[in-house]
């Protein structure tokens, strides 16, 4: 039996998924490009709920990679691409809210109204 196979394809008809499984997950614009990959989730610890999901973009080979926090709401799985896709494009993310790979910003409630107003989503 083939473990990876099994593996992939629990993660993706299962309604909920680790992180593990989450981080390094490839995400895609509607167009099918690459865009990067996750790098991390960032949970409210009050309510639970997933905030951001902080997309590598970027950089050569994770040097110079900076990330951006995507606004969890804007990330729709698709189960042909085994990866997230986002609404957005590359130049969208050139002029987005990002921070360097070891800087990680304070996430106040400030700061995701900014990230969240930029990519047009509801804070809530």
């Amino acid at each position: 039996m083939n473990t990876t196979s099994t593996t992939s394809t629990k993660s993706t008809t299962a309604s909920t998924v680790p992180s593990s499984k989450v981080e390094g997950t490839n995400v895609y614009n509607p167009r099918g490009d690459k865009l990067g990959s996750i790098d991390d989730l960032v949970i409210d610890k009050r309510s639970g709920q997933v905030r951001y999901a902080a997309l590598e973009f970027g950089g050569f080979l994770g040097m110079g990679t900076d990330l951006y926090p995507l606004p969890w709401d804007q990330l729709k799985y698709d189960t042909q691409k085994d990866g997230y896709v986002v609404n957005i494009d590359k130049s969208t993310l050139e002029g987005a809210p990002r921070y360097p790979k070891l800087a990680e910003p304070e996430y106040t409630d400030e700061y995701g109204r900014q990230v969240y107003d930029y990519y047009g989503s509801r804070w809530q």
